[in-house]
C-alpha cells in the first residue's frame, strides 16, 4: 500500500515559516506583504478559490486586496485596475483569477501585471526566465508539485517522469522543473498514442488533465511515484484524476485529492508573494 504525501500537512510547514518571517518583518516595523487578487464574475470555483486565498493571507499575517470585479468588464477598464495595482507600491503580489471571461484576453491581461509582481509566473518574462534558468517567479502548481516530490527524499536523478497534460499553468512548466531535478520527462496529451503504456513507464507519474479517476491501476508501474493535481466532483464528492483506492495498492508514493496539491498551490502563492516582498522593500529572506 502506497505512503499518502499530504499536502495539508506540508503547506502547514510552510506557512508557518512565512508567519514567522512575517512577524520578524513587523518586529523590524516594516508592513506586512499585500496580495491583490482580482475576480472578475462569480464562477462558483473561481469565488472558492479566492476565498481560500483570502483565508491563507490572513493565516500567515499578509493583508489581502480582493478586487471583486463585474462580468461584463472590458479590457480597457481590467487593465486601468492591473496597472494601478503595478504602481501601488502597498501592494507586491498580484494575481488574477482564471478563467476570465471568454471577452478578454488572459494573456493579454496577465501581461500587463509588473513582473516583480507577477506572483502566479505566468507573465511571459517570467516564463522565459523559467526556460532559461533564470531566477523569477515559477508558476505555483508544478511549485507545490516539486515540494511535495522533495518531501520524500527521494534521488531524482535519471528517474523517468511522464506528465498527463500540456496545459501552460501545469503541464509545460512542470516537465521543465522536472527536468531541473535531472528527470528524464515525457509529455503526453489528448493527441498521444498508447498512453498507457507511456504511462506505465514512468518511475514519476504526474496527471493533471481534469477527467474524472482517469488513471487506474493499468496505467501505473509498481512501485512508481503518483501525484494527482486533478479537481473533479463526483456526487458532490471532490475526486482527482487518479483512481486512489485503486493505484494506491500499485505505486510507493501518492498524492489524496483533496489535501494533495491544492493546499501547496496555495502556500506557494503565499511563499511567491512574500518573495515579491523581499524584492521590492528588502528584509530577512
Amino acid at each position: 500500500m502506497a505512503e499518502v504525501i499530504s499536502g495539508s500537512e506540508l503547506a502547514l510547514q510552510f506557512k508557518e515559516k512565512i508567519a514567522y518571517k512575517v512577524q520578524q518583518l513587523q518586529r523590524q516595523g516594516k508592513p506586512k506583504p499585500t496580495l491583490a487578487v482580482i475576480l472578475v464574475g462569480n464562477h462558483p470555483s473561481s469565488v472558492s478559490y479566492v476565498k481560500g486565498k483570502d483565508k491563507a493571507c490572513k493565516e500567515v499575517g499578509f493583508y489581502s486586496r480582493m478586487i471583486h470585479l463585474a462580468q461584463d468588464i472590458c479590457e480597457e477598464d481590467l487593465s486601468e485596475v492591473i496597472i494601478n495595482l503595478n504602481n501601488d507600491d502597498e501592494v507586491d503580489g498580484i494575481l488574477v483569477q482564471m478563467p476570465l471571461p471568454k471577452h478578454l484576453d488572459p494573456l493579454r491581461m496577465i501581461s500587463l501585471i509588473n513582473p516583480n509582481k507577477d506572483v502566479d509566473g505566468l507573465h511571459p518574462i517570467n516564463v522565459g526566465k523559467l526556460y532559461l534558468g533564470l531566477k523569477g517567479f515559477k508558476p505555483c502548481t508544478p511549485l507545490g508539485i516539486i515540494e511535495l516530490l522533495k518531501s520524500i527524499h527521494v534521488d531524482f536523478t535519471g528517474l523517468k517522469a511522464v506528465v498527463v497534460g500540456r496545459s501552460y499553468l501545469v503541464g509545460n512548466p512542470l516537465s521543465k522543473l522536472l527536468q531541473d531535478l535531472n528527470c528524464t520527462v515525457t509529455i503526453c496529451h489528448s493527441a498521444t498514442k498508447n498512453i498507457k503504456e507511456i504511462c506505465k513507464t514512468a518511475d514519476i507519474l504526474v496527471v493533471a488533465i481534469g477527467k474524472a479517476q482517469y488513471v487506474d491501476a493499468s496505467f501505473v508501474k509498481e512501485g512508481a511515484i503518483v501525484i494527482d493535481v486533478g479537481i473533479n466532483k463526483i456526487d458532490n464528492h471532490l475526486v482527482g484524476d487518479v483512481c486512489f483506492e485503486e493505484v494506491s495498492k500499485v505505486c510507493s508514493y501518492i498524492t489524496p485529492v483533496p489535501k494533495g496539491v491544492g493546499p501547496m498551490t496555495i502556500a506557494m502563492l503565499l511563499q511567491n508573494t512574500l518573495d515579491s516582498y523581499y524584492l521590492a522593500k528588502g528584509g530577512i529572506e
